[in-house]
């Protein structure tokens, strides 16, 4: 009865930032590995947000004044008694801007933290390796060479460039059919990204066990529908312009307990492999 009441772990994932906080909370010396990957984010986040949200902005206006131009002559020669569909035109306008700028915002915050995981690893490795301690009591590291270490990182990143290329390029073709076509690739879309962003939050854990991709992308599926709900909370977290500083090193936080907490890991021998 607890697990259908909690979602089968639905309300559990979601709320593992929440834990992150608590963890934080009650030991503040943790706090120190995460000022550097917080500068490193504020950097990245002004370039971000002055380039993508210029463009962007721009972008959306253009839409905004296409489908405003379009709908327009589609009532012009309508009788004059439905004039009131000018209202109803109005209104499509600003909700169609309202969901761009969503889809703006959730794009800025997926590129930030693409990036902002990327440089600031060495710290959130440390930052996940005294959570790991602090939750289970002990810490299992495969030591590999800086060599080794860098080759994996390429590796990862070029392995989900891969995923959402072949699931991305489909998505978008589809996105060209009006209707069912537009509602699948929208889906599809924010799914990959979710999924994406999940991985990247269990990565901190995950990788010092030096898991392959695929055993990375199985934990995440079977983690479900956890997982979901823990990614798709990040994802909004990291959606929040400037709040995304902070959100970005509490979600990898919350990733590494996820891991404890959720995830048998003695299934899972560890390999210094790529």
């Amino acid at each position: 009865m607890k697990r259908i009441l909690g979602g089968f772990g639905t309300i559990a994932g979601a709320i593992y930032p929440l834990k992150a906080i608590i963890i934080f909370w009650q030991n503040p010396r943790l706090l120190g590995y995460v000022v550097i990957p917080i500068s490193v984010n504020l950097v990245i986040a002004i370039a971000l947000y002055t380039g993508l949200f210029w463009f962007g902005s721009e972008l959306i206006t253009d839409i905004q004044v296409s489908a405003s131009t379009w709908l327009k002559l589609l009532i012009q020669d309508l009788p004059s008694w439905l004039g009131i569909l000018e209202y109803l035109v109005l209104g499509l306008i600003l909700l169609l801007r309202f969901l761009l700028t969503i889809i703006l915002f959730i794009a800025t915050g997926f590129v930030l933290t693409q990036f902002g995981v990327l440089l600031g690893a060495p710290w959130y490795g440390q930052l996940s390796e005294q959570l790991e301690k602090i939750r289970t009591g002990k810490v299992e590291i495969v030591e590999v060479s800086i060599f080794r270490d860098i080759g994996r990182a390429i590796l990862y990143e070029l392995k989900k460039l891969v995923l959402i290329a072949i699931l991305g390029i489909p998505l978008l073709i589809l996105g060209f059919f009006p209707g069912i076509g537009t509602l699948l690739s929208a889906v599809g879309s924010f799914t990959l990204t979710t999924t994406i962003v999940g991985l990247d939050f269990l990565d901190s854990c995950l990788e010092r066990r030096r898991l392959k991709f695929r055993q990375k992308l199985g934990i995440l599926c079977r983690s479900l529908p956890a997982s979901g709900s823990f990614a798709l909370v990040c994802l909004a977290l990291i959606s929040i312009p400037f709040v995304n500083l902070f959100t970005i090193p509490l979600c990898v936080a919350s990733g590494t307990l996820f891991v404890c907490d959720r995830v048998e890991l003695e299934n899972y021998p560890v390999s210094a492999k790529l």
